[in-house]
């Protein structure tokens, strides 16, 4: 059986990967896996609670926002190449002369411009929705495990996730991301109001 002692540890070490997100190199892949194993951790959790809907809304959550990134580098990738091509970017590195630019100037600058703001507001339409899930989630947990850093979190988490749409919002899911490892930190042993079940004892047997 899973225990909440198990969840707090998998847990906080999965809220501290997730904050290398920004990180350059291998900071994506490292929020990937925090992201798994808090994934893993409310499952531990939903388990111990009983209440399977804590997992469906987490669940949602990091699907909502795997989409919502995944998009937003579509799109904006093939804005790029094709602001890239619009400047006959191949042409010039066939020629080796060094310049970014075969005609001197950017082309199609406002469209790639365009892309970028179209590809920010999916992922915003994305990151907001699953925030949402999030909140849900954890405010779940919240109240099963006595624990309201979880709600204080989600809460933090939905109006950084509101507030990307002008860049300041990464800096507020930052706060988040912290004060989840300090939820997940403060993980109680036991649900409240349960027993622990007793330790059997073992009685000496009489002296001959």
């Amino acid at each position: 059986m899973a225990l909440l002692s198990s969840a707090r540890s998998t847990g906080v070490i999965g809220s501290i990967l997730t904050l290398f997100v920004l990180s350059p190199g291998a900071g994506t892949v490292l929020a990937v896996i925090g992201w798994i194993l808090i994934i893993y951790a409310v499952h531990q959790i939903a388990d111990i609670t009983g209440d399977r809907k804590i997992l469906n809304d987490v669940l949602i959550a990091a699907l909502l926002s795997i989409i919502g990134l995944a998009v937003f580098s579509v799109v904006l990738v093939g804005h790029l190449l094709s602001f890239l091509s619009a400047n006959g970017v191949g042409l010039t590195l066939a020629r080796g002369d060094g310049s970014l630019f075969a005609t001197g100037g950017p082309r199609d600058l406002g469209g790639l411009i365009v892309g970028v703001v179209e590809g920010l507001a999916v992922l915003w339409v994305f990151l907001l929705a699953s925030a949402v899930f999030l909140r849900k989630g954890y405010e779940r947990i919240a109240v099963k495990l006595n624990v309201k850093m979880f709600a204080t979190a989600a809460l933090i988490y939905l109006i950084g996730a509101a507030l990307t749409i002008v860049a300041v919002g990464l800096l507020v899911i930052f706060v988040a991301s912290v004060l989840q490892g300090l939820a997940f930190f403060r993980l109680p042993d036991d649900v409240p109001g349960t027993t622990p079940k007793p330790v059997p004892m073992t009685v000496p047997p009489p002296p001959s």
